[in-house]
């Protein structure tokens, strides 16, 4: 794969992989998508747990998801 960058960002580039310590622009391109994956993989998570698109979260949502996570004292 070849990525053609105006040379803006060719310097930003070649900037981070020198202050960050990367031993190529491959390595540091790598980190970025590997960035990226990992970001998308936990909105996907979070949007699974979530409610659906119309529900609000409300003060409402908020108390039930506050009690559903509470758990009882031990009986004593």
């Amino acid at each position: 794969m070849n990525v053609s960058l105006p040379e803006d960002l060719k310097a930003f580039v070649d900037e981070q992989v020198v202050q960050r310590s990367y031993a190529t622009t491959s390595e540091y391109v790598r980190a970025l998508l590997r960035r990226e994956r990992d970001i998308a993989t936990l909105r996907e998570t979070v949007l699974v747990g979530a409610p659906g698109p119309y529900a609000a979260m409300d003060d409402a949502y908020f108390a039930r998801l506050r009690q559903a996570a509470t758990v009882p004292a031990p009986a004593q």
